[in-house]
C-alpha cells in the first residue's frame, strides 16, 4: 500500500552510498530528503509552507536558508547559495515554491506518475483535489482494521491513521494534497526499480 518499511530501509542505504560521492547541490538535498524515508520530501514542502507567512508561494534567499537549517539539511553555504541561483531562473531574487519541489522529486517515468494520478483520483471523491476523511469513507474499509474490531480504535482514528501514512510526519493536518500524494509516491518509487512492480503495487493497493 504505502511505501513498506523494508523500502524505505533499502532507499535509505541506497540514498546514503549515494550522497558520499554527489557533488550535485539539487541530488544532496534530494537523497538527504530520501533518507529520512518515503515522506522526507513532503516533510521539507511542509516546513516551507509554514514559512511562506505571506502565502506568496515564493521564498527568497533568507527564507530558503532558514528552511534548509530548520528542516536539518546539511549544505555548505555556497552550495546552497548555488542552488539558489539554479532554482532562480528569472533572477528575481526568489523561488517559486512549486517548481523547487518538482525538482527535488526523485523523477519518475510517466507511467508511474498516471498511475498515481489515477489512485489520486479515485480518493478524491470530491474533486476538489484535497483527500480527507470524509473521501476515503466508501473507498476504504476501516472495519477490517484489527484496531477496530477490537475495539481500541473508532473507524475516524482509523481513517486518520491511514492518512498519516501520506501526511507530514511534521504537521498531521489530515488533509493530503495531490502535490503531497505525488511527493510521496515520489519517494516510494525511488526504491522500486521497475516501473512494472511500481505500476502492479499501486494498481493492487488502489484496487486500480
Amino acid at each position: 500500500m504505502a511505501g513498506t518499511s523494508r523500502h524505505d530501509r533499502e532507499m535509505a542505504l541506497r540514498a546514503k552510498r549515494q550522497l558520499a560521492a554527489c557533488s550535485d547541490p539539487v541530488e544532496k538535498l534530494r537523497l538527504q530528503c530520501l533518507i529520512r524515508g518515503s515522506s522526507g520530501i513532503k516533510g521539507l514542502s511542509r516546513t516551507f509552507r509554514i514559512m511562506d507567512d505571506n502565502s506568496s508561494r515564493s521564498l527568497d534567499l533568507k527564507e530558503f536558508l532558514k528552511g534548509l537549517n530548520d528542516f536539518g539539511l546539511v549544505l555548505e553555504k555556497d552550495e546552497a547559495m548555488q542552488l539558489f541561483q539554479h532554482l532562480d531562473r528569472d533572477g528575481s531574487g526568489a523561488i517559486d515554491f512549486d517548481e523547487f519541489l518538482v525538482a527535488l522529486r526523485p523523477p519518475m517515468s510517466k507511467a508511474r506518475k498516471e498511475v498515481v494520478m489515477q489512485a489520486f483520483r479515485k480518493l478524491d471523491k470530491t474533486g476538489d483535489g484535497v483527500i480527507t476523511v470524509e473521501d476515503l469513507q466508501g473507498v476504504y474499509n476501516a472495519k477490517y482494521h484489527p484496531k477496530y474490531q477490537n475495539g481500541e480504535w473508532t473507524e475516524e482514528q482509523v481513517f486518520r491513521t491511514f492518512l498519516d501514512n501520506f501526511d507530514s510526519p511534521y504537521d498531521k493536518d489530515g488533509k493530503v494534497t495531490q502535490e503531497e500524494f505525488m511527493s510521496y509516491y515520489a519517494g516510494v518509487s525511488a526504491s522500486i526499480d521497475t516501473d512494472v512492480y511500481f505500476i502492479v503495487m499501486m494498481r493492487n493497493a488502489w484496487k486500480l
